[in-house]
């Protein structure tokens, strides 16, 4: 009896759910908090979540990896905010692993020939020690 009752606890405790990570919690809050920065057009508080050096890919910059420092990141956006005043991303979803945040997003704003625009988009973020330290950026430049 005794052994049954060390087996059924054994394997009780094989079946239960995995703790929730909070690295994944942590991060999920820092990629909510950039689009907070994102929408509010706070570039300096939005570089401050960048790692020093960050591996950065997006149509922008061709089929590539560049490598980034938030200074230059927030001159990216500081020039993105110049060209499209009104630009704002909308998250749809977001998946979250120990050391990657996958966000969706609708991208919108007024494009610099007056027309208004509604682009999906899709960004993988790397954390490390909780910084990003990359940011994958996807969408249709066609």
């Amino acid at each position: 009896m005794k052994y049954l009752l060390i087996l059924c606890v054994f394997l009780a405790a094989c079946n239960s759910p995995a703790p929730v990570s909070t690295t994944s919690d942590s991060n999920t809050k820092i990629a909510e908090t950039l689009f907070k920065h994102f929408n509010n057009h706070d570039w300096v508080k939005l570089g401050a979540l960048y790692a020093e050096k960050v591996e950065m890919k997006d149509p922008a910059f061709g089929t590539g990896m560049v490598e980034m420092t938030p200074v230059e990141i927030i001159q990216k956006y500081e020039e993105l905010e110049k060209m499209i005043p009104y630009v704002k991303d909308k998250v749809l979803k977001m998946y979250a692993s120990e050391n990657h945040v996958t966000v969706e997003f609708l991208s919108t704003g007024i494009a610099p020939d007056g027309k208004a625009f509604s682009l999906p988009v899709c960004t993988i973020l790397g954390f490390k020690d909780g910084k990003i330290v990359s940011d994958f950026t996807y969408y249709d430049n066609f």
